[in-house]
């Protein structure tokens, strides 16, 4: 089932970004992705998060997943705060707290549909053994391609492969799916299908940040977040 394990933290919000910085340095010098962003995502909200290329959009969900730490600031997702965390510790966080859905689906390609969901239960070990396959097939069910259970992920359409990857972020009922650009590499009417499963998912409790170039898609999030040049150039309602 599609539900929410971890309670709602004591300030109410899912995601709490305080005074967040992030530098990284090269041989260029020192350049600042991130500059004092403050952000507060409810639980159960759809976000969009808008800008440039460049504009740091990708560095601030790394932040939110802990995929990366920032230079200054505090970083609380779900109760936690993960930028205090150790590496070890932040993945295991990782696979219980957030699902993670690219732009190129990332799936194994020696693994059939199934087994790429049931990844990341193995990893967690939240499910028992004989559990496993059969949420992996209910997922998969849900986001429309149950027939597809057993194909390798060369066998499936470019969408197929999005949905599986939606599915796989969904193993371990994770509060919060962050998607990075996940109908870029897609045509329209497939890109559709896959925004309105995400829509289906904010109405069944699932908290979503999504990075979109498509402004349609961006129109139709209530919660709007436009990132300019490292900071937060508009965060609105509609």
């Amino acid at each position: 089932m599609i539900a929410n394990m971890a309670e709602t933290p004591a300030n109410g919000f899912l995601v709490d970004l305080r005074g967040v910085t992030k530098t990284f340095e090269s041989a260029a010098g020192t350049f600042t992705a991130l500059q004092g962003i403050d952000l507060q995502v409810n639980p159960g909200e759809f976000v969009a998060v808008i800008g440039k290329s460049g504009s740091g959009k990708s560095t601030l969900l790394n932040m939110i997943a802990g995929i990366d730490r920032p230079t200054s600031g505090e970083v609380v997702v779900n109760g936690s705060a993960i930028h205090r965390l150790s590496e070890g510790q932040v993945a295991v966080w990782r696979g219980r707290n957030v699902g993670l859905v690219f732009q190129f689906f990332q799936l194994i390609p020696m693994l059939t549909a199934v087994e790429n969901v049931m990844l990341p239960m193995d990893f967690c070990n939240i499910y028992s053994d004989g559990e496993r396959e059969q949420r992996a097939k209910y997922l998969l069910d849900l986001v429309g391609i149950a027939e597809q259970a057993n194909k390798l992920p060369a066998a499936l359409s470019g969408g197929e492969q999005q949905r599986v990857a939606i599915a796989r972020a969904l193993a371990n009922d994770p509060p919060l799916l962050i998607a990075d650009e996940p109908t870029g590499n897609l045509d329209s009417k497939t890109a559709a299908i896959v925004f309105s499963l995400f829509r289906d998912l904010v109405s069944q409790g699932k908290t979503v940040l999504m990075v979109t170039h498509d402004k349609e898609f961006a129109r139709l999030v209530p919660h709007k977040i436009e990132i300019a040049d490292g900071r937060i150039n508009g965060d609105h309602l509609s």
